[in-house]
């Protein structure tokens, strides 16, 4: 039964990530290899477990999250799918049917929002993915060259906290931002990130959860 400990030691997965890191950094977007598949993975799992997946599928979701980006070296536009194929080119002798095709659907659905969710996991990773906004994304880490670069890298370096929250009685995951307004306005943010909080309200729905979002103390959603 594959396991997050194999699939973090893969030879083939770990050289994705890192033909990712290259490629990513070399178009000047913000930081979609190592870092980020670990915090989602983590997310993901811990999602799951508060949620009350069982230690199964809590095992899919932090496996999914590590491996939801690595398609990346392959081309921007359309790395969600590649992700999925190479997962299954990979993995197929590996995992029962139902647990290959969710972590595929996983790693396909988290960057593709006219998808409709029909699994689990695909839910835990769209919202422990889209939660990871920060300045440890960002590439140019100087304030100086940070408000004229890529709107991801500017938007990044100014979120300077990033929570993510379950409460299960109130069935209510929550999103939790301190945003510094001396690099980006507020609207900077929702100018590319309103699909993806939009994605987050239709992950958490499926879930049984409401979506909030916390910025700079204010509620937004």
């Amino acid at each position: 039964m594959l396991t997050f400990e194999q699939i973090k030691k893969n030879p083939q997965v770990l050289e994705f990530l890192e033909q990712t890191r290259i490629a990513i950094e070399a178009i000047g977007y913000n930081e979609h290899d190592f870092r980020h598949a670990n915090l989602v993975a983590q997310r993901a799992r811990q999602l799951a477990k508060e949620i009350g997946l069982s230690p199964r599928g809590q095992e899919l979701a932090a496996i999914a999250g590590f491996c939801h980006d690595m398609g990346n070296f392959l081309g921007r536009s359309q790395h969600h799918y590649w992700g999925a194929l190479l997962f299954h080119q990979i993995f197929q002798q590996d995992l029962r049917p139902r647990e290959l095709v969710w972590i595929m659907q996983a790693i396909a659905n988290h960057d593709k929002y006219e998808m409709k969710i029909t699994n689990p996991i695909s839910a835990l990773v769209i919202l422990a993915d889209k939660s990871d906004v920060h300045r440890s994304r960002a590439f140019t880490l100087k304030p100086k060259q940070i408000k004229g670069d890529d709107i991801h890298n500017r938007v990044c370096y100014a979120v300077t906290k990033s929570d993510l929250k379950v409460d299960k009685k109130k069935k209510r995951v929550t999103l939790t931002l301190a945003i510094d307004s001396k690099f980006v306005p507020i609207m900077e943010y929702f100018e590319i990130f309103t699909d993806r909080m939009s994605y987050c309200r239709q992950a958490a729905d499926y879930l049984g959860y409401k979506f909030n979002l916390m910025v700079n103390n204010f509620k937004l959603l």
